[in-house]
């Protein structure tokens, strides 16, 4: 059965058009794109006030922290965080971690999310994964200075679709497991870039990283790099693809020049922003701005139900200020199809793409913007 859908505006080539119709079939599969004056007047056409968007796609989510909403509390920095996610994850059963990742992602499906680029630490809910409608792309990631072995990540990455590994981040990999992992993977990796300023600080022998370190008695074999930035772009830039898609994450501290070394090594780099999520753990901004101004291509994560008070993509939408409605969804949208490398099939209202159909409710389709009460959900 086909299905003539309409809305007030609807997101065609990346612009906020009017007056437009898209059919569907059956399987959602995108037949024709009509302007309504093309269109028999007489045909019959669903219309849902609003804004009609493909389905989303979310960058980055730990859906297995979805067990831990409300237990860590608001703007503990990324040290405390990291502590108290350390304190509390051990005391709820298996069950329940199931039991709220089922909830999560019902709950992002219904909102329009369609995509999802997931970080796993282990196999628990690979399962839900599996029986969702929403298409994972899971990468399972690696991290821990003592830790060199990376066959245990690459086995369980073996035993499912769409997996991979991924380093979790250039401050706490050693060098010989983060090249063996950026060397082995010519797919999709997601790292969680420059967060803090400590980050940085620690390949200059400072700040509260290189502190904890050494209280520890941990050495870092990858300082010779200088900074995050030249550490990836050095892993990255022998034997790069145009198939590599590369996801930095948060980039809360990246300046221009970060950026611009890791994309002189990097083809495919995307530049994922979580707004939520640094808004709960840090009250630190993304540098939307320059971003912008560099070109980077921006695309949009919830990151976990444990450093968020949601997961709905539409909410990190409205923290971010200063930028046309039509290219912010784009970020949600088109940009985050081609971060995960399946532009082909999803993220733009194209014929021939399933993209899923979305409309957003509670916008000021006056001035064309988000409002607090925008909220999204899925026809289709």
């Amino acid at each position: 059965m086909r299905r003539r859908i309409a809305s007030h505006y609807a997101l065609i080539g990346g612009k906020l058009e009017r007056d437009i119709i898209v059919e569907v079939d059956g399987n959602g599969l995108i037949t024709s794109i009509w302007h309504t004056t093309a269109l028999d007047a007489t045909a019959s056409v669903e219309f849902h006030p609003g804004i009609l968007i493909p389905g989303m796609v979310n960058a980055h989510c730990h859906l297995e922290l979805s067990y831990l909403k409300g237990a860590i509390e608001e703007g503990l920095g990324y040290g405390g965080f990291a502590r108290a996610i350390g304190a509390v994850r051990g005391g709820f059963t298996d069950d329940r971690r199931i039991r709220a990742a089922e909830v999560a992602d019902a709950l992002m499906w219904q909102e329009g999310v369609e995509v999802v680029a997931d970080i796993a630490n282990d196999e628990l809910v690979m399962g839900v994964k599996a029986k969702s409608k929403i298409e994972y792309h899971t990468m399972f990631e690696f991290f821990g200075l003592n830790n060199r072995d990376t066959e245990a990540h690459f086995a369980m990455a073996s035993r499912h679709t769409r997996s991979t590994v991924t380093p979790h981040s250039t401050y706490s990999v050693q060098d010989a497991p983060f090249l063996k992992i950026c060397q082995r993977n010519g797919g999709l990796l997601s790292l969680h870039f420059l967060e803090s300023e400590n980050e940085a600080a620690l390949f200059n022998h400072s700040g509260a990283l290189a502190e904890w370190y050494a209280r520890m008695g941990w050495e870092c074999d990858f300082l010779h790099y200088g900074s995050p930035a030249r550490r990836v772009a050095e892993a990255l830039s022998e034997g790069a693809t145009q198939d590599r898609r590369v996801l930095l994450v948060h980039n809360t501290m990246a300046t221009a020049e970060d950026v611009q070394r890791v994309e002189g090594a990097v083809a495919n780099a995307s530049w994922v922003l979580c707004p939520e999520s640094n808004r709960y753990i840090s009250r630190l901004t993304p540098p939307v701005a320059m971003l912008r101004i560099v070109g980077a291509r921006i695309t949009i994560g919830s990151d976990s139900l444990a450093s968020a008070r949601t997961l709905s993509l539409l909410d990190n939408l409205k923290l971010i200020d200063d930028v046309p409605l039509n290219e912010l969804l784009t970020y949600a949208t088109l940009n985050g199809a081609i971060a995960l490398g399946v532009e082909d099939r999803k993220g733009s209202l194209e014929v021939g793409k399933a993209p899923g159909l979305v409309v957003i409710e509670g916008a000021d389709l006056h001035n064309l913007r988000l409002t607090p009460e925008s909220t999204s959900h899925r026809i289709a």
